[in-house]
Parts: C-alpha cells; structure tokens; sequence
C-alpha cells in the first residue's frame, strides 16, 4: 500500500484544457484590387433548408414580411397603373413580389428580381429570381458592373446589366458587394434549441417505449439472435412475450426525475435569445406568456421600428432604381395611443398632488 501523504498532492492541469470562448475574424467581401470582383451566395441552399425546416425561424421570417407589405402600399394613380400590371411569373401581384424578395433578403442577403420593360423603356414587370444562381460582380473599386445568372440546365450564363436588375441588398456592412442574413446571426441558437429538442423527444420515447436490459440464459448466438428478434418485435408492436421461467431476465432502463439537468429551462431560454436575436417579441407571435399591459405595448413600439426600417428600406430603393414612388403604411401602430395614456397618467399625478397641497392648506 502506497504511502498517505498529503505533501505528495499536485496541481491539475485543467486550465491548459478548457478554453476561453472566442470569436472568429470575419474578412469582408469587398473587392481585393483585382479587375472583376464577385461574390455569389454559397450558402444560399442551406439557409433555405433552415427556413423550411425550422418553424420558429420560418415564422419569424413571415411575420416580418407579412408585416412590411403590411396594408399595402399607396401611390399616384399613374403609378398604381402600372404596379397593377405587374404579373411576377404570371400569377404575382406587385404586393407578392415585394413581399417574396422581403422574405428572400431576411434568408440570404440579398432579393433580386429582373427588370422587364417594353420597347419605349416602360416598366411592365418584375419577376423574382433564385439568389443561388446570381453571381454579383463589381470593378476593382466595388463598382457594381453586372450580375450573371447561372441556370445550370446547361445553358450559358445569362447577364443582366445593373439596370436590369431590381437588387435589395439587406445590410450591408462597409463596402461588401452583398447583403447580411438574418440566419447567420441566430444559426448557434436554432441547433442547440433544436439539439435539445431532440433529445427531449428521446426522452419522451424512452418513456412509452423504455430499454430493457435482458440478461439470457445461454450463449448460444443463434437462440440469442431470435430472442433479441422476438423481444424487439414486441416493443415496436406493444406486445406481451412469453418466455419459460428462468430462461431470461428483464430490468427497465430508465433515468429518475431530477437526475439529470432539467432541459427545459434552457429550451425556454435559447427560445427568448432566438426571439430578441430576430427583433420579433413573442407577443407578436401570439404567445400566451403572462405579459403585462405596459411592457406588450413598449414590445410592440420597438417591433413597429423593425417593420418600418424594412419599409423605408423598401420605397427607397423602389424610388433609386426603378424611380417608383409608393408608401407602406403600418399596419396597426399603437403611438397615438401610448401618447393619450401618458397624458392620462400625467393628469392622475397632477391631480394627487394638487389634492395633497390643498388637504396640507386646510390643516
């Protein structure tokens, strides 16, 4: 037996193995001197499989849509002539559109539709394009030259000159030729909450359906190969088995209550991050998280600046590059109604005040 002494005990070397949390570099995507700089969005296909696949992210992604066309716009008579010829791929009205490249712009970057005009120059339609096929290409100095559209049905590639191309860049970070998505800010959010969502569904499975640790008597891999078979057939059905007594014995597998870290707090947490990560307060959503009165309200003014910055973001480059004047409206504002309950709360305080002085006059 070694011997006990205290002066023997060392320090570990747990610091060197475990490392602080750090953040990668990121490079902008801006021109490198060369004479044609391009940028195409790589990544554009995976952001589409987390908006089709991850509800909360799809609805986060909608509601900002829904909520930027909002009402609809208002326009001159000239210009709602022609805005109601647009078509998009023959079924779109121009709402649709605008909503569609809102929606696109939030998952990639960037929203493009191609500029269709008659043989005097008019305006006649714009139809919506796939972001992955679109490569952006500037001069040496960020200028934009063309964008190039690459099909892959074995056609050349098609290119479109700057003015033939409608272009919402969501964004934009210093002199990057493209816009940012809103995925990449929340993607660490959406898989662990996902992660832990899925190991919540084990869990719950386990429970209807538990491990059994059978122990056999026999070491015979063929009677050991058709009990296994038997007994997995009846977990899948729901069925008894039937065996002869002191052939084989069964112990349930489970996890006691309170073992192990409860993961729902945490779903719940990562929820909230996703949610302030996006600008979309749940109360938004519908949720029915106790709330006060107050602070929906304070949620919902701050929400109203998100939608309105997508508007104006929206009518000014209508206006700069295709020289359309429209105006969105939102669609239900609460200002006016925040401004008469603080002069309502202003009137109570006055009104208690002048009622204490005149009681302090009369005594």
């Amino acid at each position: 037996m070694g011997e006990l002494d205290i002066g023997q005990a060392e320090v570990g070397a747990m610091k060197s193995n475990v490392s602080d949390y750090s953040v990668d570099t990121y490079s902008i995507d801006g021109p490198t001197g060369q004479k044609e700089f391009s940028y195409s969005n790589t990544k554009f296909t995976q952001y589409m499989g987390y908006y089709k696949n991850i509800s909360e992210l799809g609805s986060a992604i909608d509601t900002k849509a829904f909520w930027a066309v909002g009402k609809g716009y208002t326009a001159d008579k000239k210009t709602e002539a022609v805005l109601k010829k647009i078509k998009g791929w023959g079924k779109d009205t121009f709402n649709t559109i605008i909503e569609n490249m809102v929606r696109t712009y939030q998952i990639g970057g960037d929203a493009f539709s191609e500029i269709v005009k008659d043989k005097k120059g008019r305006l006649i339609n714009l139809k919506p394009l796939n972001p992955a096929e679109i490569k952006i290409i500037t001069d040496e100095r960020g200028m934009l030259l063309r964008y190039e559209q690459s099909t892959g049905f074995g056609k050349s590639v098609i290119r479109f000159e700057p003015k033939e191309i409608f272009h919402l860049a969501w964004n934009r970070i210093a002199n990057e030729i493209h816009g940012t998505s809103t995925i990449e800010k929340v993607e660490d959010i959406i898989l662990m909450r996902n992660e832990a969502m899925t190991d919540m569904k084990t869990v719950f499975h386990r429970y209807v359906k538990p491990l059994w640790v059978w122990a056999l008597d026999t070491d015979d891999e063929t009677k050991i190969s058709a009990f296994k078979a038997k007994a997995d057939k009846t977990v899948a059905n729901s069925e008894n088995i039937y065996i002869p007594k002191g052939a084989a014995e069964a112990e349930r597998v489970s996890v006691p209550q309170y073992s192990t870290l409860d993961p729902l707090p945490w779903i719940e947490n990562l929820t909230q991050y996703f949610f302030q990560a996006t600008n979309i307060p749940d109360v938004i959503l519908g949720s029915a998280k106790e709330t006060t009165e107050a602070s929906a309200k304070i949620l919902y003014l701050a929400f109203q600046q998100t939608i309105e910055k997508n508007q104006l973001f929206i009518e000014e480059n209508l206006k700069s590059q295709l020289n359309i004047e429209v105006d969105y409206e939102f669609p239900a504002s609460i200002e006016n109604d925040l401004i008469k309950d603080n002069k309502k709360d202003g009137a109570v305080n006055i009104d208690k005040n002048e009622t204490t002085a005149t009681i302090k006059e009369n005594k």
